[in-house]
Protein backbone atom coordinates (compact mmCIF):
# COMPACT_ATOMS: atom_id res chain seq x y z
CA UNK A 1 0.00 0.00 0.00
CA UNK A 2 1.13 3.54 -0.72
CA UNK A 3 2.10 6.35 1.64
CA UNK A 4 0.06 9.44 0.75
CA UNK A 5 0.33 13.05 1.97
CA UNK A 6 -2.64 15.37 1.34
CA UNK A 7 -3.07 19.03 2.32
CA UNK A 8 -6.35 20.83 2.94
CA UNK A 9 -8.17 17.80 4.33
CA UNK A 10 -10.74 19.36 6.67
CA UNK A 11 -13.43 19.70 4.01
CA UNK A 12 -14.32 19.37 0.35
CA UNK A 13 -12.09 17.47 -2.06
CA UNK A 14 -9.30 16.94 0.47
CA UNK A 15 -11.62 15.36 3.01
CA UNK A 16 -13.06 13.00 0.38
CA UNK A 17 -9.56 12.09 -0.81
CA UNK A 18 -8.57 10.95 2.68
CA UNK A 19 -11.61 8.69 2.92
CA UNK A 20 -11.06 7.20 -0.54
CA UNK A 21 -7.38 6.42 -0.02
CA UNK A 22 -8.04 5.02 3.46
CA UNK A 23 -10.79 2.75 2.17
CA UNK A 24 -8.24 1.18 -0.17
CA UNK A 25 -5.85 0.57 2.71
CA UNK A 26 -3.30 3.25 1.93
CA UNK A 27 -1.46 5.12 4.68
CA UNK A 28 -2.48 8.77 4.74
CA UNK A 29 -0.96 11.83 6.38
CA UNK A 30 -3.73 14.43 6.40
CA UNK A 31 -2.49 18.00 6.79
CA UNK A 32 -4.89 20.77 7.71
CA UNK A 33 -5.27 23.68 10.10
CA UNK A 34 -8.41 21.97 11.41
CA UNK A 35 -7.77 18.27 12.10
CA UNK A 36 -11.06 17.51 13.85
CA UNK A 37 -13.08 16.36 10.79
CA UNK A 38 -10.44 13.76 9.92
CA UNK A 39 -9.87 12.76 13.54
CA UNK A 40 -13.62 12.12 13.86
CA UNK A 41 -13.38 9.49 11.11
CA UNK A 42 -11.19 7.43 13.44
CA UNK A 43 -9.43 5.57 10.63
CA UNK A 44 -6.46 3.44 11.78
CA UNK A 45 -4.30 4.14 8.72
CA UNK A 46 -4.83 7.92 8.75
CA UNK A 47 -2.77 10.43 10.72
CA UNK A 48 -4.20 13.94 11.09
CA UNK A 49 -1.55 16.59 11.69
CA UNK A 50 -2.31 20.26 12.41
CA UNK A 51 -0.54 22.16 9.67
CA UNK A 52 -0.55 25.65 8.18
CA UNK A 53 1.18 26.18 4.84
CA UNK A 54 1.84 29.79 5.78
CA UNK A 55 3.69 28.85 8.99
CA UNK A 56 7.37 27.96 8.38
CA UNK A 57 7.61 26.06 11.67
CA UNK A 58 4.93 23.56 10.62
CA UNK A 59 7.10 22.03 7.91
CA UNK A 60 9.31 20.64 10.66
CA UNK A 61 6.27 18.72 11.91
CA UNK A 62 6.12 16.87 8.61
CA UNK A 63 9.82 16.00 8.74
CA UNK A 64 9.45 14.77 12.32
CA UNK A 65 6.43 12.65 11.40
CA UNK A 66 8.21 10.98 8.49
CA UNK A 67 11.13 10.12 10.76
CA UNK A 68 9.04 8.91 13.71
CA UNK A 69 6.66 6.82 11.59
CA UNK A 70 9.55 5.59 9.43
CA UNK A 71 7.97 6.67 6.19
CA UNK A 72 11.17 6.13 4.22
CA UNK A 73 9.18 6.46 1.02
CA UNK A 74 6.39 8.91 0.21
CA UNK A 75 4.58 7.66 -2.87
CA UNK A 76 2.16 10.53 -3.46
CA UNK A 77 1.96 14.18 -2.40
CA UNK A 78 -1.26 15.99 -3.24
CA UNK A 79 -1.07 19.77 -2.85
CA UNK A 80 -4.78 20.37 -2.45
CA UNK A 81 -4.98 23.20 0.10
CA UNK A 82 -5.65 26.67 -1.18
CA UNK A 83 -6.44 30.16 0.03
CA UNK A 84 -9.15 32.16 -1.71
CA UNK A 85 -9.55 35.92 -1.89
CA UNK A 86 -12.48 37.40 -3.79
CA UNK A 87 -11.87 41.14 -3.82
CA UNK A 88 -11.39 43.83 -6.47
CA UNK A 89 -7.71 44.25 -7.36
CA UNK A 90 -7.74 47.99 -6.59
CA UNK A 91 -8.95 47.25 -3.05
CA UNK A 92 -6.54 44.36 -2.37
CA UNK A 93 -3.67 45.23 -0.06
CA UNK A 94 -0.12 43.97 -0.52
CA UNK A 95 -0.53 41.95 2.68
CA UNK A 96 -3.67 40.24 1.36
CA UNK A 97 -1.98 39.42 -1.94
CA UNK A 98 1.02 38.00 -0.11
CA UNK A 99 -1.20 35.93 2.19
CA UNK A 100 -2.69 34.13 -0.82
CA UNK A 101 0.73 33.45 -2.32
CA UNK A 102 2.14 32.21 0.99
CA UNK A 103 -0.36 29.35 0.94
CA UNK A 104 -0.93 28.74 -2.77
CA UNK A 105 2.64 29.12 -4.05
CA UNK A 106 5.35 29.47 -1.39
CA UNK A 107 3.78 26.91 0.95
CA UNK A 108 3.34 24.43 -1.89
CA UNK A 109 6.98 24.87 -2.93
CA UNK A 110 8.23 24.44 0.65
CA UNK A 111 6.20 21.30 1.26
CA UNK A 112 7.49 19.76 -1.95
CA UNK A 113 11.04 20.58 -0.86
CA UNK A 114 10.36 19.03 2.55
CA UNK A 115 9.00 15.77 1.16
CA UNK A 116 11.32 15.34 -1.85
CA UNK A 117 14.05 13.38 0.01
CA UNK A 118 11.48 10.63 0.68
CA UNK A 119 10.14 10.50 -2.88
CA UNK A 120 11.73 8.09 -5.34
CA UNK A 121 11.59 7.79 -9.09
CA UNK A 122 8.11 6.30 -9.00
CA UNK A 123 6.71 9.03 -6.76
CA UNK A 124 4.05 11.48 -7.90
CA UNK A 125 3.49 15.09 -6.86
CA UNK A 126 0.04 16.30 -7.87
CA UNK A 127 -0.75 19.97 -7.41
CA UNK A 128 -4.34 21.18 -7.61
CA UNK A 129 -4.70 24.35 -9.62
CA UNK A 130 -7.72 26.06 -11.13
CA UNK A 131 -9.02 26.74 -14.62
CA UNK A 132 -8.71 30.39 -13.63
CA UNK A 133 -4.93 29.94 -13.59
CA UNK A 134 -4.77 28.59 -17.14
CA UNK A 135 -3.59 31.06 -19.77
CA UNK A 136 -6.41 31.96 -22.15
CA UNK A 137 -9.20 30.59 -19.96
CA UNK A 138 -12.23 32.56 -18.84
CA UNK A 139 -11.32 34.91 -15.99
CA UNK A 140 -13.51 36.35 -13.23
CA UNK A 141 -13.17 39.74 -11.54
CA UNK A 142 -12.10 39.73 -7.91
CA UNK A 143 -9.81 36.71 -8.24
CA UNK A 144 -6.58 38.44 -9.26
CA UNK A 145 -4.55 37.08 -6.33
CA UNK A 146 -6.10 33.61 -6.32
CA UNK A 147 -6.07 32.90 -10.05
CA UNK A 148 -2.59 34.33 -10.62
CA UNK A 149 -1.26 32.17 -7.77
CA UNK A 150 -2.83 29.12 -9.41
CA UNK A 151 -1.09 30.08 -12.64
CA UNK A 152 2.21 30.23 -10.78
CA UNK A 153 2.02 26.62 -9.56
CA UNK A 154 1.34 25.45 -13.11
CA UNK A 155 4.69 26.87 -14.23
CA UNK A 156 6.36 25.64 -11.03
CA UNK A 157 5.17 22.11 -11.82
CA UNK A 158 6.65 22.25 -15.33
CA UNK A 159 9.99 23.44 -13.97
CA UNK A 160 10.21 20.83 -11.21
CA UNK A 161 9.41 18.05 -13.66
CA UNK A 162 12.28 19.22 -15.85
CA UNK A 163 14.71 19.43 -12.91
CA UNK A 164 13.86 15.92 -11.69
CA UNK A 165 13.18 14.12 -14.97
CA UNK A 166 16.19 11.83 -14.53
CA UNK A 167 15.68 10.96 -10.87
CA UNK A 168 11.95 11.45 -10.23
CA UNK A 169 9.46 11.98 -8.82
CA UNK A 170 6.97 13.00 -11.49
CA UNK A 171 5.17 16.32 -11.20
CA UNK A 172 1.75 17.08 -12.68
CA UNK A 173 -0.89 19.72 -12.12
CA UNK A 174 -4.68 19.47 -12.40
CA UNK A 175 -6.59 22.64 -13.23
CA UNK A 176 -10.07 22.06 -11.88
CA UNK A 177 -13.26 23.58 -13.17
CA UNK A 178 -16.24 24.26 -10.94
CA UNK A 179 -16.68 21.73 -8.13
CA UNK A 180 -19.39 21.98 -5.49
CA UNK A 181 -17.25 22.79 -2.44
CA UNK A 182 -17.37 25.29 0.40
CA UNK A 183 -14.64 27.32 -1.31
CA UNK A 184 -16.70 27.59 -4.49
CA UNK A 185 -19.63 28.80 -2.41
CA UNK A 186 -17.42 31.51 -0.93
CA UNK A 187 -16.23 32.65 -4.36
CA UNK A 188 -19.58 32.40 -6.16
CA UNK A 189 -22.46 32.39 -3.65
CA UNK A 190 -25.49 30.54 -4.91
CA UNK A 191 -23.75 28.88 -7.86
CA UNK A 192 -24.39 25.16 -8.26
CA UNK A 193 -21.50 23.25 -9.82
CA UNK A 194 -22.12 20.17 -11.99
CA UNK A 195 -19.46 18.10 -10.18
CA UNK A 196 -19.44 17.06 -6.51
CA UNK A 197 -16.38 17.00 -4.26
CA UNK A 198 -16.57 13.20 -4.10
CA UNK A 199 -16.71 12.84 -7.88
CA UNK A 200 -13.66 15.04 -8.33
CA UNK A 201 -11.81 13.34 -5.48
CA UNK A 202 -12.41 9.96 -7.11
CA UNK A 203 -10.76 11.19 -10.30
CA UNK A 204 -7.83 12.78 -8.46
CA UNK A 205 -7.22 9.62 -6.43
CA UNK A 206 -6.87 7.47 -9.53
CA UNK A 207 -4.69 10.05 -11.27
CA UNK A 208 -2.44 10.41 -8.23
CA UNK A 209 -1.83 6.65 -8.12
CA UNK A 210 -1.35 6.03 -11.84
CA UNK A 211 -0.98 9.30 -13.75
CA UNK A 212 2.82 9.41 -13.44
CA UNK A 213 3.02 6.41 -15.76
CA UNK A 214 1.82 8.53 -18.66
CA UNK A 215 2.39 12.15 -17.64
CA UNK A 216 5.20 14.30 -16.27
CA UNK A 217 5.33 18.08 -16.19
CA UNK A 218 1.85 18.28 -17.64
CA UNK A 219 -1.18 20.47 -17.03
CA UNK A 220 -4.46 18.61 -17.31
CA UNK A 221 -7.64 20.67 -17.50
CA UNK A 222 -10.30 18.83 -15.49
CA UNK A 223 -13.45 20.68 -16.47
CA UNK A 224 -16.63 19.74 -18.27
CA UNK A 225 -17.45 23.29 -19.32
CA UNK A 226 -16.63 24.92 -22.63
CA UNK A 227 -14.55 26.72 -23.67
Amino acid sequence: MANIIITGTSRGIGFELVRLFAQEGHNVLALSRNTQPIADLDLPNVHALPFDLANPVDFEKVTDFLEQEQWHIVDVLINNAGRLLNKPFSETTTEEFEAVYKVNVFGVAELIKTVLPQMGQGGHVVTISSMGGVQGSVKFPGLSAYSSSKGAVITLTELLAEEHKETGPSFNVLALGAVQTEMLGEAFPGYQAPVTALEMATYIKEFALTGQKLYNGKLLQVSNSTP
